[in-house]
């Protein structure tokens, strides 16, 4: 059964499970953990798998929309997908290409999911891999190049380097009606995805009559760009006061020496650890990580 939508001004009951109303890249949904009535707007959902959030009076915590059926004694089979997307202007490439390599569940045709059709092409990809230790990790894909559709697209926008290769799972039962008998699939569930994995073209590595070959990059390992893209300073907060990533809403004022003052208009906030303790509290918690290596206030 497919995952239903989050709705405002709704009660809700510990156990309920419902989506974001538009696709999440994450691969997650949202279980009730304490009881209420959802908001009247929705809410920006977590990322990150166990989080929590609190919105109108109800408690979501963040899971994984396959995780369910992957614990089945029997699980529906695992589909793998790919998405290269050479759009960007640097890239140029007029359209972005949609394969799969018919590797799971015997497909022998193209696969619908989300709407879009994937092509079924003679294609290998390997490396992708988790490892919290190390260097991150730097997948390759094999494309059939019998056609010459590889030779094609790197001579004409050099060598793809700086497209997106986007990996995408899904389980079998989740995929669109139109790739069924009868055009029927009451499990059908564009949301029920892994969380998908983003790579960039760095750099080609083989090129023949059988097979054009790539090596792919996570975003931070590619040359040239650098981490963080902002400076930190231990003790010293980066956010523009009252904006972005502040977090401060109150309505007591203070000087740039953090004295009290009474009006709005000579607000300041001097940037410091003692400025924080000042507006949210000795025991509060710090805003968004603003100071590095702090920890709590107090």
């Amino acid at each position: 059964m497919a995952f239903t939508a989050w709705t405002a001004s709704t009660s809700f009951s510990v156990g309920d499970v419902r989506r974001a109303t538009t696709v999440q890249s994450s691969g997650l949904v949202f279980r009730c953990s304490v009881a209420g009535t959802s908001g009247s707007t929705e809410p920006t959902w977590p990322t990150i798998k166990g989080t929590t959030i609190e919105e109108g009076t109800v408690t979501w915590e963040a899971i994984s929309s396959v995780a369910e059926e992957l614990q089945k004694l029997a699980p529906s089979a695992v589909i793998e997908l790919f998405e290269l997307d050479g759009t960007a202007s640097s890239i140029g490439v007029p359209q972005i290409y949609r394969f799969h390599g018919g590797i799971n569940e015997k497909v022998d045709g193209d696969i619908v999911w989300n709407g879009n059709t994937y092509s079924r092409y003679p294609i290998e990809a390997t490396g992708f891999t988790y490892d919290g230790q190390g260097a991150l990790p730097r997948p390759s894909i094999s494309i059939s190049n019998i056609l010459n559709l590889g030779t094609t697209l790197v001579l004409a926008y050099n060598d793809l380097v700086g497209a997106k290769l986007t990996r995408i799972r899904t389980l079998k039962k989740y995929l669109d009606a139109s790739n069924f008998e009868g055009g029927t699939n009451a499990t059908a569930d564009p949301y029920a995805e892994f969380a998908r994995e983003v790579y960039v073209v760095d750099r080609k590595t083989a090129e023949n009559r059988a097979v054009v070959s790539f090596e792919l990059a996570a975003n931070l390992d590619v040359a040239g760009v650098k981490l963080t893209r902002r400076q930190i300073i231990q003790n010293v907060c980066p956010w523009t006061y009252k904006g972005e990533g502040c977090g401060y809403t109150g309505t007591n004022y203070f000087d740039i020496n953090d004295g009290a003052v009474t009006s709005s208009d000579d607000d300041v906030c001097g940037h410091r650890l003692t400025s924080c303790k000042l507006r949210f509290g000795e025991t509060a918690e710090l805003p968004y990580g603003g100071f590095p290596s702090a920890g709590l206030i107090g």
